[in-house]
């Protein structure tokens, strides 16, 4: 019992025998160490083989954060062709409430990317695995906190002061969101298991499958079943939970994660607290920024033609939603890299 309960209690950089050797490449540091070369040209080279090395890691990352935001954009594109009322409603559901979820749970999952990378790099593969199953206790429990948010959305944009007419109908999409928020809480904690192992392109194959299953099925259940605005959010939840459950059976039947995935453990509810502070403020840092977002569409609620208004920023934070995926891409693999 003592032997468990200091190995729970050992820095995670104290480096255990490598169950599997690492190799690791040693070509930056043969260019730059190269004095047969200027100086030119060994940045030159060196700047070559970072960008070559930066570019295979971004690739799959962009792909899948690229292929997310479409899975819910088109959403937003089924909702519009219901009437303005129902894209008002989705782009304030999904860009002025959606979204505190979204940033938040993404924000806290990125303490499990600078953990598992740090247990990847010191040999500790056993730990990603507990790291993977703390993280997503914490964002459970968050998740629950948040659904209330959900669950009271129409008093709350009433509140603050946005029509009866857009707050009824963006709350009965937000409702169908629920199951999403406990997605997000699963998903960005295997997300991030993954890419610390430099796993990146299964993910994107899951959520290029996913969006294709998405399209037809939204198609049906909103047009051909005529469930509206809740079918579209219910949908887009259950798409969600399919990136999910796909990734997890990834991380059962891969060779590559027999190390690092161990089965479920008691070590996960050890060290919870400590872990909630790095998670939090990893959250803050990420929440900053998408309010930002999240606050000009309340805003644009408030104006007097208040379904033109909304409709119209939805388009235009769709595009710029792509533009910050292909930036929160790249901040993945330069993360990995280093």
């Amino acid at each position: 019992m003592d032997s468990i309960e200091s190995d729970l209690h050992q820095p995670i950089l104290q480096t255990k025998p490598a169950t599997v050797p690492e190799p690791v490449s040693s070509a930056l540091e043969d260019v730059l160490s190269n004095t047969e070369l200027s100086y030119l040209q060994r940045l030159k080279s060196a700047t070559w083989l970072e960008l070559n090395t930066l570019f295979r890691l971004a690739a799959p990352a962009v792909v899948v954060y690229l292929l997310n935001n479409v899975t819910s954009m088109s959403t937003q594109i089924f909702c519009g062709h219901l009437g303005n009322l129902e894209l008002a409603a989705a782009s304030l559901g999904n860009n002025g409430i959606q979204i505190f979820a979204y940033g938040l749970m993404l924000g806290m999952g990125s303490a499990v990317e600078t953990l598992c990378g740090q247990a990847y790099g010191a040999h500790r593969y056993d730990m990603l695995g507990v790291y993977l199953q703390r993280s997503t206790i914490l964002l459970m429990a968050t998740g629950v906190l948040v659904m209330f948010i959900y669950i009271f959305s129409k008093p709350l944009l009433l509140l603050l002061g946005e029509s009866t007419s857009i707050a009824s109908a963006a709350a009965i999409f937000v409702y169908g969101l629920i199951p999403q928020i406990f997605a997000y809480a699963a998903n960005f904690p295997i997300q991030k298991f993954l890419q610390a192992q430099s796993i990146v392109a299964p993910s994107s194959y899951i959520s290029a499958a996913t969006l294709v299953v998405h399209l037809l099925l939204s198609w049906v259940v909103i047009y051909k079943l005529g469930w509206g605005l809740l079918g579209a959010s219910l949908m887009l939840s259950f798409s969600w939970w399919i990136i999910v459950v796909a990734q997890f059976v990834y991380i059962l039947m891969s060779e590559k994660c027999k190390t690092t995935w161990t089965g479920f453990s008691m070590q996960a509810f050890s060290g919870l607290w400590d872990f909630l502070k790095l998670s939090t403020a990893s959250a803050v840092m990420l929440c900053l920024e998408t309010w930002y977002y999240q606050i000009l569409v309340l805003i644009a609620g408030l104006l007097e033609n208040a379904e033109i208004a909304l409709d119209a920023l939805s388009i235009c934070m769709t595009i710029s939603g792509w533009v910050f995926m292909i930036a929160v891409g790249f901040n993945a693999a330069a993360r990995l890299n280093v």
